[in-house]
């Protein structure tokens, strides 16, 4: 499956120690309400803060931000705040008790609505309903969200990525 977006999760232990952590298993799905997913391969310091606070926030990943994002991919101690080693910007969430990348693209604010354990060993997939939204002014054009201004990284596999240079519409048939 690819290439895959990247949620970068930020979350909040009970502690108050603060996570950072890319997600390439991440998706919307669903309009009304909004909502998102992403799964875990084992039970992280991201799924852990998040069904101990039932809160997350979801950060876009740029392409400018790739150096700092992969970072972030190191399995840190649990009382490592994760946006001070990184050198992500760190800005607190508006409807949550939680971080958010500061500088990302957009940042959508998610209230916890489910934690499933999947088949296999330590495999969870976690849904929110989102919240809040923050949008970066850089990246409205005329009213809607410009990808080409911030070039959304995707993961391929493996160590590999690419990110969105290009851009095209189709008219459907029914249009």
């Amino acid at each position: 499956i690819t290439p895959r977006p990247i949620g970068w999760i930020s979350s909040r232990s009970a502690d108050g120690i603060d996570n950072l952590a890319p997600y390439s298993f991440f998706n919307g799905v669903a309009y009304t309400p909004p909502q998102v997913m992403f799964a875990s391969t084992g039970w992280k310091d991201s799924v852990r803060n998040i069904s101990e606070t039932g809160v997350f926030c979801v950060n876009i990943v740029e392409y400018a931000a790739r150096d700092v994002m992969n970072v972030t991919t190191t399995r840190f101690e649990s009382d490592v705040d994760e946006f001070e080693r990184s050198g992500a910007p760190k800005v607190q969430c508006e409807t949550i008790d939680c971080p958010r990348v500061g500088n990302s693209p957009a940042g959508l604010e998610c209230r916890m609505t489910r934690v499933i354990e999947l088949k296999g060993e330590g495999n969870y997939l976690i849904l929110g309903e989102v919240t809040g939204i923050h949008l970066r002014d850089d990246c409205l054009v005329d009213g809607r969200f410009d990808i080409l201004r911030y070039q959304p990284l995707a993961r391929l596999g493996y160590r590999d990525y690419t990110h969105v240079t290009d851009l095209f519409s189709l008219k459907r048939p029914d249009d």
